[in-house]
């Protein structure tokens, strides 16, 4: 029998005991295949943000430019790297308390997403490709 990975953050990164609504990897490909119109929020730093998102990701370098972008019935997803990745959690909990009821969380995150094979933008995605960094390593 298969070990089963949580959606949620070990709990002493859930910053909360309230469970977190999540969305999974097929889900959210699908819905970005379809062109839903959902804002999909990278919650991670400038640099990593330039570095590898999923394609159609926004990023705010500031709570004043995230909250004047977003509507509180807009539908939210926000990620980071990995399920027990801190920065994803703590924006979830802040649009949440701030009475934005339409967020869910997409847990594994960039790992998860690249992982898969999935596409991904950023100045590191064209390095990785021009040298051929993502490949395994022929014996």
């Amino acid at each position: 029998m298969g070990h089963r990975v949580s959606d949620q953050p070990h709990r002493y990164a859930a910053l909360g005991k309230d469970p977190i609504a999540t969305i999974g990897r097929e889900e959210l490909k699908a819905r970005l295949d379809r062109g839903e119109l959902i804002k999909l929020i990278m919650a991670l730093n400038r640099w990593a943000f330039d570095a590898k998102h999923i394609p159609g990701s926004r990023h705010f370098d500031n709570p004043d430019e995230l909250y004047s972008a977003l509507r509180e019935d807009d539908e939210l997803i926000v990620y980071c790297s990995n399920v027990d990745c801190l920065s994803s959690v703590a924006l979830y909990r802040a649009l949440v308390e701030r009475g934005y009821h339409n967020v869910r969380r997409y847990a594994g995150g960039l790992i998860d997403w690249e992982d898969a094979g999935l596409p991904l933008e950023g100045t590191q995605v064209a390095t990785e490709e021009a040298t051929g960094r993502d490949r395994p390593a022929e014996h």
